[in-house]
């Protein structure tokens, strides 16, 4: 009997001991992912950036929304990535119908777009040298740590993933 117990901890173990990144929350129910409300204010993200060609990158993003007059949110981001200097992109987003978004990112080429269902909020748009990106921000309990699980693909091919946690002050 103790044999199939330990078969059955052994992912577990493996898991923890590999440090992999952990899923979103299912132990409480999390409030609706409200983009605007979320990123209004400060919040800061700490992650990792694997890319299938190089090394894996730690990421520090310091974020700073505000409400514009028109209500859409300005997000300015510095954003460190391994060993390069820092950098610092501007999104700005708009809630075009309820749980749907639209807006710009200056390392984007094109319109951005996002959707919202329950605590999950999903992001799409293609940046400068035609990376498709695709981003799923999921919010836990409590309404202030977002998990985001982004997919960077060319032409089909995943080149680059992001396992980031971000949280709100």
């Amino acid at each position: 009997m103790k044999k199939p117990i330990l078969a059955a901890l052994m992912p577990l173990a493996l898991t923890a001991c590999l440090g992999q990144v952990r899923e979103p929350s299912l132990a409480a129910p999390a409030p609706p992912f409200d983009a605007l409300a979320f990123f209004e204010g400060h919040s800061e993200g700490v992650g990792t950036l694997d890319k299938i060609v190089g090394k894996t990158e730690q990421t520090r993003v310091s974020s700073d929304g505000t409400r514009l007059d028109d209500g859409s949110l300005r997000l300015v981001q510095h954003i460190e990535e391994g060993d390069k200097p820092e950098r610092k992109r501007t999104w700005v987003i708009h809630e075009t119908a309820p749980g749907r978004y639209a807006g710009t990112l200056t390392d984007a080429d094109g319109p951005v777009t996002g959707s919202s269902e329950g605590n999950r909020l999903h992001l799409a748009y293609t940046m400068k040298g035609g990376l498709g990106v695709d981003q799923w921000l999921y919010l836990e309990p409590g309404g202030k740590v977002a998990l985001n699980r982004m997919k960077v693909s060319k032409l089909g091919i995943t080149v680059a993933k992001l396992d980031e946690t971000i949280r709100k002050e």
